[in-house]
């Protein structure tokens, strides 16, 4: 075998490792007690790169970036490039739906961290509409985290929905698609 290919390998090993190193750091269990801790935690690039690899690969594979994080809004961006592109040599619409819908997810695993209830959270409806295309990194963004925690906040046994808006925009800053993503969050017995 090619010393190379070891030296690759062997890095590759050591990669995973620290991934799943960081991974566990920001899911163990004292980090759990507070949505806080979390929140600061998913701001760090090397740690969410840790969870994107250990809880959604095809989203690190991509190369989604949460950019912004407060309590109003979530922007998450997404590289232009090889591994977002179609055949046309634009930023193919999953991994469009890709993007927008982390950019909904992680305000919703916050918010339902942060319940003083255990609440089940999954997508129920996706719909996207696409004005333009986008070439080069893209930006989605999600502006109304609050109306999603006053929904969560009131969140029973019986379960309710949230539909989050989440705009794509393209390099110039220009809406090239807009998603509709439906959220259904449920309090556990």
């Amino acid at each position: 075998m090619d010393g190379s290919l070891l030296e690759s390998a062997a890095d590759g090993l050591l990669l995973l490792g620290a991934l799943r190193a960081a991974h566990s750091e920001l899911m163990s269990g004292r980090e759990l007690e507070s949505a806080a801790a979390l929140r600061r935690r998913l701001r760090n690039p090397f740690l969410f790169s840790g969870y994107l690899w250990t809880q959604l690969p095809l989203a690190a594979l991509a190369g989604l970036r949460l950019d912004s994080l407060d309590d109003e809004s979530c922007t998450v961006s997404l590289p232009g490039g090889f591994r977002t592109k179609n055949p046309f040599g634009t930023m193919y619409f999953a991994a469009q739906a890709m993007a927008a819908e982390l950019s909904t997810g992680v305000p919703a695993l916050l918010l339902t961290r942060g319940s003083p209830h255990s609440i089940a959270f999954i997508v129920r409806e996706v719909r996207g509409v696409f004005t333009r295309k986008i070439q080069g990194r893209g930006r989605f963004t999600f502006k109304d985290i609050p109306a999603m925690q006053a929904v969560v906040a009131a969140t029973g046994e019986e379960g309710t929905t949230f539909v989050a808006r989440s705009e794509g925009r393209d390099a110039e800053g220009n809406v090239a698609s807009a998603f509709e993503i439906t959220w259904s969050f449920k309090k556990r017995p």
